[in-house]
Parts: structure tokens; C-alpha cells; sequence
């Protein structure tokens, strides 16, 4: 892509900023100042690419509480309202994901287009979600981890928010010695939270639902009742799915990262949800979301893996937009997260210009660590 003299520029300052933290706070700055100069405008016709991947996971108008480290996974309904009226303000065309690969294939010079994804299977997803997508007649897919829907689901991370959130002291058990965390104020809440998190993301997945699990288990938690309370039983995708808007995709089994699993295990966890999907639904299923979704979560074999099974497409949490490339890799496309922490409109409007995932990809190339705590 060829891109004029200014643009490199004004890259070279905005990736420094990007460069100094990976914080929430650096990066809604780094948005403020590409909306306010403008650049993001004049940058768009070069760095939009063909089109873009929403990725959501709730929907839902619970309030935001003190401590809730899970609220990246929440937006609210009006603001899904306006953003997609927004996408459709902005030109974009609004597509299922099953039009992607065809769209991809005629080639460009066509509006750009949007699609609209969301992960888990929550029942918010329903209840709130559909309503929005119907007012505006915009197509979406579901990603199920089809065990969820039988009500045996392990969903950690909202499980070790939930001990976190109702203890003053939390203790696990890491590298053979006790670690005790001070939990009694929203702050320390908040510390003990990420250490704790972003370790159990380092252990294979099974260690790591385990140390939640028996945390959970002290306390009189039960994670299949956890599971129940949040996500869709296999009626309620009945429900969900007779809508022609929607599309229902896999997400395993049960959760897992395919990457950290065995070929046959990751073949397994892919292929078995596709047909729990397609016996439930009577339908093909085409589609699917690698859980987690990040580099070490999904990788080039998984990818292959999804190419075996004959899937149309499989989506990741990789950032980015869609360029005409795609079409040789429908395999691993990335995505834009609808992200709970940025319900601004300002946000969406810069990062629709493809600038944001224009320069992260530069600096994922720098080997800066992926900071991506998306589920």
C-alpha cells in the first residue's frame, strides 16, 4: 500500500505514544489526539482496508460496579445502538459472516463493509442484543462453546472476579508456595486481580481452571450454576437462531485456548462443537471463534486445523482490519473490539479508519508483548 509522505510522519509520533504503555489510559489518549488533529480523516481512504470485524461478547444494561475487571466484555445497548448507526452514517455496508468471503473475492472498490460478531453465548445476547441488531436490520453471529449451553461451563475469569469481589483475602498456591493477596479494598482488589489473572493465563488452561476452581469451591461457588445464570441453553439459541439476522458459529467445547492443546485434542474441541451445532440446529455450521483468540491462543496450526473441517471462516481477537488479503486467509481473521472501556463514539470513529490497527500491527512487528485480556 502506498501512502503519502505526511502519513509516515505523523505514524512515527503516534507509535512512540503507543510505544510508552500498553495502558487503557495511554491508548484512549492516543485515539483523543488522532480525533482531535483529524489525521484519522485524511488517513482512512488509505489505512480503512475492505472492511471490519466487531467483536462483542455481552450486551447488557447492568450498571458498572467498583470492581469489575470483566467490564471490557460489557456494553450497553444504546451504545450499541449508535455504533452501529454510526457504521451505517460512515458508509459501511452491513454484512453476515458468511458474505465475507465472497465479498473478499470480488475484489475492492466497493463500500467498505461491517459484520458484527459475539462471543460465548450470553443470554444478554437475546434479551438485549437482538433487539438493537433488528431495528437497523443488521445481520450478527453467535459463537457458542456448546458444552455452555448444556450448563456445564467453566467461565474462570468470571468466577475469579466473583471470589475476588467477595473476599477480603485471597491465597493460591504458585511455584510451590502460598501467595496471599489483600483483598479488602477495591484498590487491592483491583492488584490482586491482575497479578493473579495474567499468571493463570501463563499456565495451561486445565492448571489454571483448577487453582479458580478449588478458590471457588472454599467459598460454596459451584461454576456449572455460574454458567446457567449467564449463558443461553440450547432453547434459547432455538430462539435466538430462527431470526434471519443471525448466523451461529463454534467456539469449542469448552473454552479452551486450541493452541495450548494437543493436535488431536484442538481437532477435537473444533470439530465436535461444529456438529453439537449442526445436530441442534438442523443447519450447517461454517463459522468459527478461537477462544482468546490472541497469538498464543490460536496459531498457524489451528488455523490449518479450521481450513480441514471445511469451515467458510474462523475469527480471532487479533486486532486489525480486513484488507483484500484476507481472502487467502479466511482462516485467521482479526477483529475490532467493541470493548467495554471504550464506549466513546470518538473511539469507534478513529478506529474505523484503520489507523490505530495500521500502526499496533507496526508495533507487534517491533516484538512488543500482546497485551490482550479479551476472552
Amino acid at each position: 500500500m502506498i501512502v503519502p509522505n505526511w502519513f509516515h510522519t505523523r505514524e512515527a509520533v503516534v507509535l512512540t505514544l503507543l510505544k510508552t504503555r500498553f495502558s487503557a489510559q495511554i491508548l484512549k489518549a492516543t485515539l483523543s489526539t488522532l480525533y482531535y488533529s483529524g489525521v484519522y480523516e485524511i488517513a482512512a481512504p488509505f489505512t480503512r482496508g475492505e472492511g471490519v470485524i466487531f467483536m462483542l461478547h455481552r450486551v447488557t444494561p447492568e450498571p458498572v460496579q467498583p470492581f469489575e475487571p470483566n467490564r471490557i466484555l460489557k456494553v450497553t445497548p444504546e451504545f450499541l445502538d449508535k455504533v452501529i448507526r454510526l457504521v451505517v452514517e460512515a458508509g459501511f455496508d452491513l454484512l453476515s459472516i458468511d458474505e465475507v468471503p465472497e465479498r473478499l473475492a470480488r475484489g475492492g472498490g466497493e463500500r467498505p463493509f461491517a459484520v458484527f460478531t459475539l462471543d460465548d453465548g450470553y443470554r444478554d445476547n437475546l434479551h438485549y442484543a437482538l433487539p438493537v441488531f433488528r431495528r437497523y436490520s443488521a445481520p450478527f453471529t453467535v459463537y457458542l462453546p456448546t458444552d455452555y449451553m448444556d450448563g456445564k461451563g467453566d467461565l474462570w475469569w468470571l468466577m475469579l472476579e466473583r471470589v475476588i469481589a467477595n473476599s477480603e483475602r485471597v491465597s493460591v498456591r504458585k511455584d510451590g508456595c502460598e501467595h496471599h493477596y489483600d483483598t479488602a479494598t477495591i484498590a487491592s482488589k483491583k492488584t490482586a486481580h491482575s497479578q493473579i489473572y495474567w499468571w493463570l493465563r501463563s499456565l495451561p488452561e486445565k492448571e489454571a481452571r483448577k487453582v479458580v476452581g478449588e478458590l471457588a469451591a472454599a467459598r460454596g461457588y459451584d461454576s456449572d450454576a455460574l454458567c446457567r445464570e449467564l449463558i443461553m441453553n440450547w432453547d434459547e439459541v432455538r430462539t435466538l437462531a430462527a431470526d434471519p439476522l443471525v448466523t451461529i458459529g463454534a467456539h469449542t467445547l469448552g473454552h479452551y485456548a486450541v493452541a495450548k492443546l494437543d493436535r488431536a485434542s484442538a481437532h477435537h474441541e473444533m470439530k465436535a462443537s461444529i456438529a453439537r451445532i449442526e445436530q441442534e440446529l438442523n443447519r450447517p455450521c461454517q463459522h468459527f471463534s478461537y477462544p482468546y483468540g490472541c497469538a498464543n491462543s490460536a496459531g498457524e496450526r489451528d488455523f490449518e486445523l479450521a481450513r480441514e473441517l471445511g469451515l467458510k471462516t474462523a475469527v480471532t481477537t487479533r486486532k486489525g482490519q480486513i484488507d483484500a488479503g484476507h481472502r487467502e486467509s479466511l482462516t485467521q481473521l482479526p477483529r475490532f473490539s467493541l470493548n467495554g472501556d471504550y464506549q466513546d463514539l470518538r473511539h469507534i470513529k478513529v478506529l474505523l479508519s484503520g489507523l490505530p490497527f495500521r500502526l499496533w500491527n507496526k508495533l507487534s512487528r517491533s516484538r512488543v508483548p500482546e497485551a490482550d485480556a479479551t476472552i
